[in-house]
């Protein structure tokens, strides 16, 4: 009996192979450890009090946020709508748009979902 892989991240093709101590797609070449892959499976991105975020939301900004290389501030209360999750730099984990500012990264840690 042999242990169904898990498919590739990149394309979600199901013709996966081990290859020592990684996991290689065919297809188009990706590898990743299974190690890699059970903990982005069970790591979901929540807002500051635990409640998880879809793209898609709606969220608060629960803290003054300095904007880094401007003057300006995003203030407490400021609705952000729309917001895609990402894996972005220095864990800035939201892509949004604020109005007044334009677009912009957040860290999930700074804002609550409404």
């Amino acid at each position: 009996m042999t242990a169904t892989l898990p498919p590739c991240p990149e394309c979600h093709e199901e013709l996966a192979y081990e290859q020592g101590a990684l996991l290689v797609c065919p297809m188009c070449g990706h590898e990743w450890s299974a190690e890699e892959e059970a903990s982005e499976t069970g790591a979901a991105i929540t807002d500051a009090f635990g409640t998880p975020l879809a793209d898609g939301d709606t969220v608060t900004v629960i803290k003054d946020l300095k904007v880094k290389g401007s003057s300006l501030v995003v203030k407490v209360g400021t609705k952000v709508k729309n917001i895609r999750l990402a894996d972005g730099f220095g864990g800035h984990d939201i892509d949004c748009k604020i109005d007044g500012i334009g677009a912009m990264q957040l860290k999930s840690e700074f804002v609550r979902r409404t």
